[in-house]
């Protein structure tokens, strides 16, 4: 028989449930805020001002989205979307990409733990 779940119980749950996603909200947070303050970085593949200052809110609304429950998905492909090319730069840079990709990953799994029926087939 399964016990009743108590209230200790659901707040633990809750608690890491939310904890991948507020760890991801420790990544992209500074990292929009970089490219929106500091946004005329040199090093990079595109040096554009613009492209910097988009890229910034771009993920702060992405990351917005993704906090909110009811956008998850739009908020996770932003994202993702955004994710993707750094990957793509890191390995043609020469750069190590495994971070960057275990981020990419994280954003996914952090997505699946908060809201699973988004990934399944019987939706």
């Amino acid at each position: 028989m399964e016990k009743p779940t108590t209230g200790l119980n659901r707040t633990l749950s809750r608690i890491l449930i939310w904890l991948p996603s507020l760890a991801l909200l420790l990544f992209y947070v500074p990292n929009a805020l970089d490219k929106l303050i500091n946004h005329d970085q040199t090093g990079k593949i595109v040096e554009s001002s613009a492209v910097m200052i988009t890229a910034g809110v771009f993920i702060l609304i992405g990351t917005a989205l993704f906090l909110y429950h009811r956008t998850i998905l739009i908020g996770t492909s932003m994202l993702v979307l955004y994710m993707t090319p750094i990957v793509l730069i890191h390995l043609y840079k020469g750069k190590p990409a495994e971070i960057v990709m275990l981020i990419l990953i994280a954003t996914i799994f952090a997505a699946y733990i908060r809201r699973p029926q988004l990934f399944s087939r019987d939706n």
